[in-house]
């Protein structure tokens, strides 16, 4: 099952290079969206959105589909806050990717770097135990 399979939000789109998180958000205090990490991690997204602009879709959802087309046992379980981002999640079941799109999609997370580590070293000792 997928942890957090939108990225905390940073492959739905929404996420920029200028965006800035308030006090109280907990992606102000990850590595991976540290304005330099943040703005190299935008080139996965910026793929993602080729895909989905061919598809009338959002980025969000293609990546709901494409973790989808992995294999059948795996279920991603995005969280949201409002109904009308649930909708927009459910919409990724009935999305078609093609094998021309996934190999697109599999091409283009092989070939970023993710850079900044998920978490900042004393949480991620935590979950290393």
């Amino acid at each position: 099952m997928p942890f957090s399979p939108l990225g905390r939000g940073f492959l739905t789109g929404q996420v920029t290079a200028e965006t800035h998180f308030g006090e109280g958000d907990i992606r102000a205090a990850l590595p991976r969206f540290e304005q330099e990490a943040l703005q190299a991690n935008l080139a996965l997204v910026d793929l993602v959105g080729k895909v989905a602009e061919r598809k009338n879709a959002t980025v969000g959802q293609v990546a709901l589909a494409w973790l989808l087309a992995q294999k059948p046992w795996i279920v991603p379980i995005p969280g949201t806050r409002r109904l009308e981002r649930l909708d927009e999640n459910l919409g990724s079941a009935d999305l078609d990717l093609t094998a021309e799109d996934l190999a697109e999609l599999d091409s283009a997370s092989a070939g970023v770097q993710v850079v900044g580590d998920r978490y900042p070293e004393a949480m991620q000792r935590m979950i290393d135990r």
